[in-house]
Parts: structure tokens; C-alpha cells; sequence
């Protein structure tokens, strides 16, 4: 069974930036697409970025230019650096595969103060 333990959130000005990390268990990281989804209150979660094995991404609109993912197949890690953070990025940040198959992590708390 796969984990997924999501770490580097926390409370950041609007403006500041946060680099977020996801590490997954297991050896079949590497074969997988992987994405960073994002649940804000009373809101459903949501693909924000996602990244291809072989390392291609794609972002949501309300991210583009601001956000960028990468792994490290080597370390069974995704990342998500966030910078121009605003109000509204403001979630629980969790990590998945591209098609949400694995258990969910507990995820990481990103807060943006205006």
C-alpha cells in the first residue's frame, strides 16, 4: 500500500512563497503522473499541477506562472513551489496521482494572509 506525507505548508503573506514536498512509499513512483490537488473549505479538491513520468506539466489556470511542480523519481518526491501566493490559494494541499489512485496523505495546510 502506497503512503503519500505531504509537509511544507504553513502561513504566508500574500506575495511570499512556500515550497511544498510529497513523498510517496513504494517503487512504482516513477511510472506514475503525479499532481498536486488542493481543498479549500466548503469547496471540492481540485488538480492544480500535474507532471508526467516523463517530467511534462500542466496547470490549472488560477496557477499558471505562479506555481511550479517537479519531482525526483530518485527520492519517490513531488514538488510544489508556489510563489505570488494570494488569499485565494489558501487550502489543504495533497499530492496524488494523476488519477487520484492512491490512499490520500493527510495533506499540508497552506494559509495566505492579505
Amino acid at each position: 500500500q502506497v503512503q503519500l506525507v505531504e509537509s511544507g505548508g504553513g502561513l504566508v503573506q500574500a506575495g511570499g512563497s512556500l515550497r511544498l514536498s510529497c513523498v510517496a512509499s513504494g517503487n512504482i513512483f516513477s511510472i506514475k503522473g503525479m499532481g498536486w490537488y488542493r481543498q479549500a473549505p466548503g469547496k471540492q479538491r481540485d488538480l492544480v499541477a500535474r507532471i508526467s513520468s516523463g517530467g511534462s506539466t500542466n496547470y490549472g489556470d488560477s496557477v499558471k506562472g505562479r506555481f511550479t511542480i517537479s519531482r525526483d523519481n530518485a527520492k519517490n518526491t513531488v514538488y510544489l513551489q508556489m510563489n505570488s501566493l494570494k488569499p485565494e490559494d489558501t487550502a489543504i494541499y495533497y499530492c496524488n496521482t494523476i488519477f487520484a489512485s492512491w490512499p490520500w496523505g493527510q495533506g499540508t495546510q497552506v494559509t495566505v494572509s492579505s
